[in-house]
């Protein structure tokens, strides 16, 4: 089962990097699918979103993804905003609510931003790819970053999901610039939120250490991947995991949580089989052209 789970963490790891998210956005519903309570699910998803944190913001360094400025206005405000949603959830939590309203929560968040991505994209002739093109404002920065911490904090999440599609719609940044720039502000938004986590919730700590280990590989080629990828093509497989994670939470409230699990893991084996393919032909493109 040790295995099991550090290839779980390589596979997460691998989306955090491409796509920008903290990896909680994947793993807090698979542990809930996996029968682990809600708020245990949250706490050991955050620290997890740590380590994937981490890894993909060295990985996205070198390809110089990361603007610093946006970076720590979103960084600092979410924060702040962490500290404002810790006392709803254990509230939810005490009421009984917290396996509806967080799923529930999960459903609406995952509908807005697989629509705003798909469709947005349909819409668009092109992503801008110009460092001039982006319009980067302090007033959507602090939205963006507060939106990011407060679901973050509710969700078991790194934020990322949230922040890399409004990045690209608010301030139009090309997808590879949003990912960098978003798992930077998710590690400070993911520090702050497994503190806290930590003081209150009980967190299988040796669990979560067996995910990171198979993150710090799993970023490492994740990142890699956007070098290969469009903006266009990441904004596409970002929209169809949104549509995944909201499928199989739909199954899970109908207590369907093993079909659930396959949709999940479906989705998973077929982009990393896409990712393995992809890789190998421009490998060979580039031996070909050298």
């Amino acid at each position: 089962m040790e295995f099991f789970y550090i290839l779980l963490g390589l596979c997460i790891g691998i989306f955090s990097g491409i796509f920008g998210i903290g990896g909680g956005f994947i793993l807090t519903p698979v542990l809930i699918l996996f029968g682990i309570p809600p708020l245990s699910a949250i706490g050991t998803s955050l620290m997890y979103s740590i380590g994937t944190s981490v890894s993909g913001v060295a990985a996205h360094l070198r390809f110089k993804n990361i603007l610093w400025k946006p970076a720590a206005v979103l960084g600092i405000v979410g924060i702040g905003a962490t500290q404002v949603a810790h006392p709803l959830v254990v509230w939810l939590e005490k009421m009984g609510y917290d396996e509806t309203i967080i799923p529930i929560f999960y459903i609406v968040l995952l509908a807005y931003f697989a629509l705003s991505l798909l469709y947005k994209q349909s819409k668009r002739k092109k992503t801008p790819q110009s460092m001039a093109e982006i319009q980067f404002s302090y007033p959507k920065a602090v939205f963006i970053g507060f939106t990011g911490g407060f679901i973050s904090t509710t969700l078991g999440v790194g934020g990322g999901f949230v922040m890399v599609p409004m990045l690209i719609s608010l301030m139009k940044f090309p997808s590879r610039k949003a990912v960098g720039t978003s798992l930077v502000s998710v590690f400070f938004i993911v520090s702050a939120g497994f503190l806290t986590y930590a003081s209150s919730v009980q967190i299988d700590y040796k669990l979560g250490l067996l995910l990171i280990l198979g993150a710090l590989v799993g970023t490492q080629l994740g990142a890699k991947l956007t070098t290969i990828y469009s903006s266009e093509q990441i904004q596409k497989y970002l929209g169809a995991l949104y549509i995944t994670i909201l499928s199989s939470v739909i199954l899970k409230l109908v207590h369907l949580d093993k079909a659930g699990l396959g949709i999940i893991t479906l989705y998973v084996l077929t982009m990393l089989v896409l990712f393995l393919k992809e890789t190998i032909s421009h490998t060979r493109r580039k031996t070909s052209t050298s």
